[in-house]
């Protein structure tokens, strides 16, 4: 972990390694399945979780850990577990204080994949959701709460709907209701937006994403604030406030304070299911990390030139990005995000879904992928493609235009990425 007073800046370079004298500067890959002990007692008491230390790589790796550090200390968090991708950080993060028989509510607009996790896989083993508008006011989303309901769940910036939340106002309600504020910033990453100084109580990441940069390494994390009282509601959270019988009755909020959390879902949840980020990925997340506070603001700015010329073109039907004093999030982004917001894009053209695949196919520069959020420009169709298990009452309700084309605005030069778009909209 890192001063506190540094910024988020010197934090993606200087944080998470701290080499010792004669270590090498650069963090190395741990890449080492198992860690060797003196003493069979040495060796138990890790077992025991009586001593910190690294036995093997499903549950801590040395190069893992160094990175999970880094994203807490950007996050404000007091600890971080990186998992294998994700989806797998979502998944954690919710089944790690919900059993079967407990109730979720969620934000609708969600990602397609978030949304199949919570409304068919985790139904299946007993874990119901109930997905509510993220702009219906505090009154209709408090009255979606029922009394096993154990957490609160949104994305700061929606993929691909880009709806923004007010965050202020998730966390208010989800407080009300003595459970955790859980919020997705994939998106806007903690250079664009920190969620516990709003609030919030517990952040995940596809580190896939903006984080990794490059399109090279699949990753996740789970950040905890160490904020939410667990003990004030024992009742809701007896994962964490009563004795787990396969740790010899430990009791992890006594034992382990405000990082009781990210313990658990490390020795319990990572243990018994393993969706461990290899340290190879995690070495390269890295690399990516170092350069984040340099990538995210030429996203921004690339987005918001590609978003003014897209609204000022007579073939192109809506635009919705958030930057553009048009947009209904406007005022709510310049207050969660001041420096900018994502580098994505959703927006529809006059000819609707008929002529999107041909304009797509049209295009040079970006690439069709199913990725989003890297240094390349790329475009995909969700109806067509994430979003395609739903019908189109589902996408209305996650907020994806049946037409939606999703733009994710890399760092090339910009007037080669609208000249590409340009000679697309041409052949229309």
């Amino acid at each position: 972990m890192m001063n506190k007073n540094y910024r988020p800046e010197t934090k993606c370079i200087q944080s998470g390694w701290q080499p010792k004298n004669g270590e090498p500067r650069v963090l190395p890959i741990y890449q080492s399945t198992t860690f060797k002990y003196e003493t069979s007692d040495q060796m138990g008491r890790l077992f025991d979780l009586e001593d910190e230390g690294y036995f093997y790589s499903r549950l801590q790796n040395p190069t893992n850990d160094a990175v999970a550090s880094k994203i807490a200390d950007l996050e404000g968090g007091v600890a971080a577990m990186l998992t294998s991708s994700g989806q797998a950080a979502n998944f954690f993060a919710i089944f790690n204080i919900c059993s079967a028989g407990d109730h979720v509510v969620s934000s609708s607009t969600i990602y397609g994949g978030t949304h199949n996790l919570l409304a068919v896989t985790l139904k299946k083993l007993g874990i119901s959701s109930t997905f509510i508008n993220p702009d219906a006011s505090e009154e209709e989303i408090a009255a979606a709460f029922q009394p096993n309901t154990k957490i609160l769940f949104a994305e700061t910036i929606a993929n691909p709907a880009l709806v923004v939340l007010d965050i202020e106002k998730f966390a208010k309600i989800a407080h009300s209701q003595g459970v955790p504020l859980i919020v997705d910033n994939t998106f806007a990453t903690p250079i664009n937006c920190r969620p516990f100084e709003w609030g919030a109580d517990i952040v995940t990441h596809s580190t896939t994403k903006y984080m990794d940069g490059h399109a090279v390494s699949l990753g996740g994390c789970i950040v905890d604030s160490g904020n939410f009282d667990w003990d004030a509601h024992a009742d809701k959270f007896p994962g964490l406030t009563e004795p787990d019988d396969s740790y010899h009755g430990i009791t992890y909020t006594e034992k382990f304070g405000k990082a009781a959390y990210i313990t658990k879902a490390t020795v319990q949840l990572m243990r018994d299911l393993g969706s461990v980020q290899s340290p190879n990925n995690a070495f390269l997340l890295n690399i990516g990390l170092e350069t984040l506070h340099l990538r995210v603001p030429r996203h921004c700015e690339n987005a918001q030139a590609v978003a003014e010329f897209l609204e000022s073109n007579d073939k192109v039907a809506w635009v919705n990005y958030p930057g553009l004093k048009s947009n209904k999030y406007y005022d709510l982004a310049k207050k969660y995000m001041p420096t900018g917001t994502c580098g994505v894009i959703s927006f529809g053209l006059k000819g609707g879904r008929e002529v999107t695949p041909g304009f797509m196919d049209s295009l040079e520069l970006a690439a069709i992928v199913t990725h989003v959020a890297d240094a390349r420009t790329s475009v995909l169709h969700p109806a067509s493609h994430t979003h395609r298990q739903m019908n189109d009452e589902q996408l209305a309700e996650a907020g994806v235009d049946p037409a939606l084309i999703r733009l994710s605005v890399g760092i090339e030069n910009v007037q080669d990425i609208i000249a590409d778009l340009q000679q697309a909209l041409d052949k229309i």
